[in-house]
């Protein structure tokens, strides 16, 4: 990883605007450790390590799909299907297209571009040369760029002189930074089929570890910020610090400073994600699962503050027009804007679903060319703040103070909960949860709860719940690859044909890769060790 922290390092010291004074440490040109070694230093430090590297400032960026939250997680929500692309930059349309679809008359749709099999594609483009175009590169960089931003804060901390209540104000940091070493670790762990364990700043090893290591490494550190938030307490040093870390623009609505307790709740609600977004569906054991209601049951709740970030006019750290994927997705027309609103999408909202119409309008078919994709037409547009159906939540919001939920929220959490309980086969217990989300989005549907439902009509009802009540936000991608869609594809699709014409009964065969490769970029600067386990999936 020597090129990828050489280029964190730089990263952390990054200007961000109207955000200058937090993000910030004494002078943003010329990074030193004398500048993190002061109270007001170390907290900008660890708190650029976060919103900037981690999130926007990455050095190598392709402006069409945008940074970490409208390009990295876009890039999820092509291969789960939510959104399509016809731009090839950083092979966008590439990423999402399936091999095959078969029309409701039996004829096919194969997938145009060379390589034909996605498989082939990303390890085509996995080469160091192609760093700019590499799809595979992006998460990587943002994720090791934050954890070694980590790194340095814990490494910094204990030498930092604090002008009162340095022990509160130290374990604070240190919970910060543990934190978010366990995000990152978590998402490297939950696309990449190897990863590296790092926790010495400005160094790295070349000694690769599987995909679950990474994730018990994340758990490691989750683990070591719960052990320091259970020692502290609201208020005081505590709030005056978190308070510091997280940018003044977030701190409005669910991104106000979280109490130690809803801290641990995101933790939990994390913990959880890690465990059902990686294992699939039809190998969970009960014990997975009565797991999983263990975490979410002390999990995000409906009042609890969690991490955010906010949009501002100067796009400090997320463009409102265009920093998230359903601003990204937005347009006047069906043509959209870089995504594209998938047909697929549409089909599972339920008849009479208040979020599809406050938030999508069909209009005049939009085709795009047929030598970039098969799957990408489609009939509807996203609208930008909603149709104004009070209650109803907005999918898409292009003004200024737009808040995006950046580690965890209550939607997830009660959904996770609902599909323990429907695969334990308490399945009343699991709608009535699923009907919650249901009406704290304001959907407006009639309960199913109570209404007999067989197993599998429960799942079948939590598997369109997921897609609805969680798009455009990075998760269709593992839940795609969980239930085995990648693979076994999907019948019953609504597909809009290169000549315009409506299908419903289509059959997609998306066959998309599960876990990516390490990117090369990686492995030219940081060969493997003796140690180092395959980096490379051997699925073909």
């Amino acid at each position: 990883m020597k090129k990828l922290t050489l280029l964190s390092i730089a990263l952390i010291f990054g200007a961000i605007t109207s955000c200058k004074d937090q993000l910030n440490i004494d002078n943003p040109n010329q990074p030193t450790f004398a500048s993190a070694q002061t109270e007001r230093g170390i907290v900008g430090f660890a708190s650029g390590g976060v919103y900037v590297n981690g999130f926007n400032d990455l050095k190598f960026f392709d402006g069409v799909p945008g940074r970490f939250w409208s390009g990295t997680i876009g890039f999820h929500e092509l291969m789960g299907d939510i959104v399509g692309e016809e731009a090839a930059n950083v092979y966008g349309n590439q990423i999402g297209c399936p091999d095959d679809i078969i029309l409701d008359d039996g004829s096919h749709l194969p997938n145009p571009q060379s390589p034909k099999k996605q498989h082939d594609l990303l390890r085509l483009v996995n080469v160091n040369a192609q760093q700019l175009n590499n799809p595979l590169f992006y998460e990587w960089a943002y994720m090791y760029a934050m954890n070694n931003a980590m790194n340095e804060t814990l490494s910094l901390v204990d030498g930092v002189t604090f002008k009162s209540d340095a022990d509160t104000k130290i374990a604070v940091i240190k919970a910060w930074a543990y934190f978010w070493k366990g995000y990152a670790y978590s998402r490297i762990g939950s696309i990449y089929y190897a990863g590296i364990i790092n926790d010495v700043p400005l160094k790295t090893n070349g000694d690769y570890v599987t995909k679950e290591a990474i994730i018990a490494e994340a758990e490691k550190n989750f683990a070591a910020a719960e052990a320091i938030l259970n020692g502290l307490s609201s208020g005081g040093a505590y709030d005056e610090t978190l308070g510091k870390l997280i940018p003044d623009i977030c701190q409005v609505g669910k991104g106000l400073v979280p109490t130690p307790a809803m801290w641990v709740h995101t933790i939990n609600t994390m913990r959880a994600r890690n465990i059902l977004v990686n294992t699939p569906a039809t190998s969970m054991t009960s014990a997975q699962w009565n797991q999983i209601l263990t975490l979410t049951g002390n999990g995000i709740t409906k009042t609890d503050n969690v991490f955010t970030i906010r949009a501002n006019a100067n796009g400090d750290i997320m463009s409102a027009a265009s920093g998230n994927v359903a601003a990204k997705t937005y347009g006047a027309t069906a043509q959209g804007g870089t995504y594209k609103v998938s047909e697929r999408l549409i089909q599972d909202f339920r008849t009479g679903d208040q979020r599809l119409d406050n938030n999508f309008q069909q209009t005049v078919a939009w085709i795009g060319n047929s030598d970039r994709g098969n799957s990408f037409n489609t009939r509807w547009a996203l609208l930008d703040g909603g149709a104004g159906i009070d209650g109803v939540v907005v999918m898409c919001d292009r003004s200024e103070g737009y808040e995006l939920y950046v580690s965890g929220f209550y939607e997830e959490n009660e959904l996770m909960k609902a599909e323990a309980n429907i695969y334990l086969n308490s399945i009343d217990a699991g709608l009535t949860l699923l009907d919650n989300v249901r009406d704290y989005q304001g959907a407006g549907l009639a309960a199913t709860s109570g209404t007999g439902l067989t197993a599998a009509q429960a799942k079948e009802e939590l598997r369109s719940e997921r897609r609805v009540a969680l798009a455009f936000r990075g998760y269709s991608f593992y839940d795609a690859r969980r239930w085995g869609v990648i693979n076994s594809g999907r019948t019953g699709c609504v597909v809009v044909d290169k000549a315009g014409a409506l299908n419903t009964n289509a059959t997609i065969q998306y066959n998309f890769l599960d876990y990516w490769d390490v990117p090369d970029n990686e492995l030219v600067y940081n060969k493997p060790s003796d140690v180092a386990v395959v980096t490379k999936n051997p699925t073909n």
